[in-house]
């Protein structure tokens, strides 16, 4: 297992130095964030992260994400220009190092959070999603943008991705996707580069919206569209894991043991009856999912891909980026290396 940290480059609160602080840790999770989905990114800016990371002794080989543009997942006629650019970007993430690609193929917003400063009982602040906040809302009239909705859309462009969405459904995303992977995997291929989808984060439709990467019946369906090992997941626990009809566990251990999972994101929810959820400490206790039994299914079938420490809380008073502060991800960093040393030992 490769242990992994995101870092949002120089902006970032959390600096390379502290990253490198926490024991075990070997690659960095990054990405170009000031160039437009659609065009090409420069190799002075690739290398600028590579040069810094590795100023700080760590390694930048993941990039996360590569984003897909709209035109692609809507299979409109200008798709075939921007396939072009990102297979160019893939040639030049691989030129300095990069090992493995995540993207996603979520329509119109990335993910979606009713609230991204929950404050529990302890007073440490989480990212969550509550049903009962969702009721009411109509993205197509009113005023809103949720957490993780990209706020670079008019509301009028908005209406008309919904519009367009609505013609293209569940079966015509399938089928912009695997034109899509059709075009690029064998350019990953060629690179070395592995392509890791993200799931839908919830893994269900959202406003009418139509989301693929849900659930294991549709997992296997993506992994059958390109029969590769360079076309693989970013597996999420989390983002499948909100859901109680994904069994975790199962799905790890299934996916590993195909050698499809080049990235790991692990972390850990706590969901309700209704569908709402928190996410939590890492600690199996604090959440749904089983930590232990995700890890042990990784140990028993030979990963040796990425991971990293998904959203924390932000706790100990620490203030930025919700989800990506450097205390309790760290936290969750040295007891997730706990259980792989400890399983891995004795195996």
């Amino acid at each position: 297992m490769k242990l992994s940290f995101r870092w949002y480059g120089d902006s970032d609160p959390v600096s390379l130095q502290y990253i490198s602080q926490i024991p075990a840790m070997r690659s960095i999770v990054g990405a170009v964030y000031d160039v437009k989905p659609g065009e090409v990114w420069p190799e002075e800016s690739i290398k600028h992260i590579k040069d810094e990371c590795e100023k700080a002794g760590l390694i930048f080989d993941v990039v996360e994400s590569i984003p897909v543009h709209e035109d692609i997942k809507l299979g409109e006629p200008t798709r075939d220009k921007y396939i072009e650019v990102y297979k160019e970007n893939i040639r030049r993430v691989a030129k300095y190092g990069v090992k493995v690609v995540c993207y996603n193929f979520m329509p119109v917003f990335d993910w979606t959070r009713t609230q991204l400063d929950k404050m529990a009982k302890d007073g440490s602040t989480s990212l969550v999603m509550y049903m009962d906040q969702l009721k009411g809302i109509d993205p197509l009239n009113d005023d809103v943008s949720l957490p993780g909705w990209d706020a670079s859309y008019t509301r009028e462009e908005v209406k008309e991705l919904f519009k367009k969405y609505a013609v293209v459904g569940e079966e015509g995303l399938w089928k912009n996707l695997e034109y899509f992977l059709k075009e690029v995997i064998p350019v990953a291929e060629e690179c070395g580069v592995k392509m890791a989808i993200h799931p839908d984060d919830p893994p269900y439709p959202i406003f009418g919206l139509p989301r693929i990467i849900t659930c294991e019946e549709n997992v296997d369906r993506f992994l059958s569209l390109y029969d590769s090992e360079y076309n693989g997941l970013t597996f999420c626990t989390g983002s499948y894991g909100c859901a109680n009809f994904n069994d975790i566990p199962r799905m790890v251990r299934k996916y590993s043991a195909m050698n499809r999972i080049p990235f790991m994101h692990i972390r850990n929810v706590k969901n309700f009856e209704d569908g709402s959820f928190e996410e939590s400490a890492h600690l199996s206790s604090c959440g749904s999912l089983d930590m232990y039994e995700i890890v042990k299914a990784l140990v028993e079938t030979g990963f040796d891909g990425y991971m990293r420490p998904d959203h924390g809380r932000m706790i100990w008073g620490e203030t930025g980026k919700p989800g990506y502060g450097l205390y309790d991800r760290a936290l969750g960093a040295a007891y997730l290396t706990g259980i792989f040393e400890a399983l891995e030992k004795n195996k």
